[in-house]
């Protein structure tokens, strides 16, 4: 079953910037979901256990890296969003 999840990642210490980029770095990684990013949240799409591997390894190593983080998470299940070219 494809899902579609929105991500906001909120550091509560370091640098911002370093750590939320590091984070979409994690989620892309394994090449098994894919992502579009703005500046208010991260979406990725594709099989349900990859998004949920993905997002559950993404945020342990952002928290063992960078410490204390609050992720804000909504899914959308039977939904992936293709992006193409044309945006």
């Amino acid at each position: 079953m494809q899902l579609s999840a929105e991500l906001s990642l909120y550091p509560l210490e370091g640098d911002i910037d370093t750590v939320v980029l590091g984070f979409i770095d994690e989620l892309v990684r394994a090449g098994t979901v894919s992502a579009v990013t703005n500046t208010m949240s991260t979406q990725i799409s594709g099989d349900w256990d990859a998004v949920m591997t993905a997002v559950s390894e993404a945020l342990k190593l952002s928290s063992e890296r960078s410490g204390r983080q609050v992720l804000v998470a909504k899914f959308l299940p039977r939904h992936r969003t293709e992006v193409g070219p044309e945006g």
